[in-house]
């Protein structure tokens, strides 16, 4: 299975791919849309990596690192597929555009109103 890894991290364009799925992640971590919850997907998965307390330690060459970076892909893959999918299309449009972060905005079916008594 390592050797398998490996080889998918060899060929550039495949880990290349992984950065705009990072940059989409960095925009939905943002946005007011995404609820709380999902945003410690991410950062749970950072906190890890930067502990000293690995599932497979850091001094064993390779592996010490494959971990950290398999557990990072999965994290940011749920995290992208979790999300409301209005926001992961407005945010990919937005990207695709190379438009500067901007929060997207709320749903348009609700209305705004205020309660008058009497």
């Amino acid at each position: 299975m390592p050797l398998r890894v490996m080889r998918w991290l060899l060929k550039p364009g495949r880990v290349l791919a992984l950065l705009p799925h990072a940059r989409l992640a960095g925009r939905l971590l943002r946005d007011p849309v995404v609820p709380l919850y999902l945003k410690s997907v991410p950062v749970l998965a950072a906190l890890y990596v930067a502990s000293p307390l690995d599932v497979i330690p850091d001094f064993i060459p390779g592996l010490g690192q494959l971990d950290d970076l398999g557990l990072a892909l999965i994290a940011l893959t749920t995290f992208v597929r979790l999300c409301p999918a209005p926001a992961v299309a407005f945010h990919r449009e937005a990207i695709a555009a190379k438009r500067p972060f901007a929060p997207m905005a709320p749903e348009e079916g609700a209305i705004d109103a205020e309660w008058r008594r009497g």
